[in-house]
């Protein structure tokens, strides 16, 4: 799939990820130590925050240019993202462990050459992020940390999935973006990947399920075809109220979906939703609340 949208935010940072990356592993380079890393960078926001939520966050010298939690990354250094890393910033701080995206082929032959540690990360499934959680913890030292941040996710999760049991499933469009105030370049979630898991579990049927690949670029005459019941907008970076109620108004154009006419269009503005790090839980209970209310009453 041919990719239009710039790096101009978190969101665009989500789309690339998922169009360019389809599956996740995480694996360490040939060059490895003894001993946990003192000094890390990570350029995966969702990683980077993994690492804090196990107490590695003091290990941590910098960070990517769209990392933007927790609070205590506003302090550390930036060191370019996916499609531009700083090498020379990269080498500069001296890290022993840097992690980096898989598709990053350059950028891990240059850390190679320099002896320098690489985890490699992929995104995939839901249950992946805390495989992820688990082999990050070990590689810095955190693994007792690292397990007791995946069971209270995994426990939580469970208990989203025992609360929307039983209850109707809404045919759900999950749109990751679009364009501004418009019906154009809507990418939306295929059936496989974090967030089709994540309206899974919170109690939606993905309208694309079938599409068995993470994104799909949605024609407003596709949207249609598959009418929604329900339509939710996640995006990682929020936005004023009153620019929230113009987009959702947007779909107004499309006013004979089942969605547009019950008012279940819906924009959730967290990057709880769009990051598969520790808070991923957060994210699903978000997502139930949304298309389930009266559960939680």
């Amino acid at each position: 799939m041919k990719m239009f949208v710039r790096l101009r935010s978190l969101r665009s940072l989500v789309v690339i990820s998922v169009l360019f990356v389809t599956s996740l592993t995480a694996t360490g380079s040939p060059v490895q130590s003894a001993q946990p890393p003192k000094r890390i960078i990570s350029l995966i926001p969702a990683v980077t925050e993994m690492l804090f939520a196990i107490g590695a966050g003091d290990q941590v010298v910098a960070v990517s240019s769209f990392d933007r939690y927790p609070p205590e990354v506003s302090k550390l250094q930036r060191v370019g993202a996916l499609l531009d890393p700083d090498i020379e910033r990269i080498l500069s701080l001296h890290p022993d462990l840097v992690v980096v995206y898989a598709s990053q082929s350059d950028l891990r032959a240059q850390l190679d050459r320099a002896k320098i540690a690489t985890y490699v990360y992929r995104h995939a499934g839901l249950a992946d992020i805390t495989v992820t959680l688990r082999e990050i913890g070990e590689r810095v030292g955190r693994g007792r940390d690292a397990e007791n941040v995946t069971r209270s996710i995994e426990a939580r999760i469970a208990a989203v999935r025992t609360r929307v049991a039983g209850g109707m499933r809404p045919r759900t469009l999950i749109v990751f973006d679009r364009e501004t105030l418009a019906l154009r370049g809507i990418y939306a979630s295929g059936g496989i990947g974090f967030i089709h898991d994540m309206v899974d579990i919170a109690g939606g049927d993905n309208v694309f399920s079938d599409v068995k690949q993470e994104a799909v670029q949605a024609t407003t005459e596709l949207i249609l075809a598959r009418r929604p019941e329900a339509i939710l907008e996640l995006r990682g970076d929020p936005i004023a109220a009153g620019i929230k109620a113009k987009e959702i108004d947007v779909w107004r154009a499309l006013g004979s979906l089942p969605a547009v006419r019950n008012s279940r269009v819906y924009f959730l503005d967290q990057q709880k939703t769009v990051v598969p790090g520790p808070r991923v839980a957060e994210g699903v209970e978000l997502i139930a609340h949304t298309l389930h209310p009266d559960a939680f009453k």
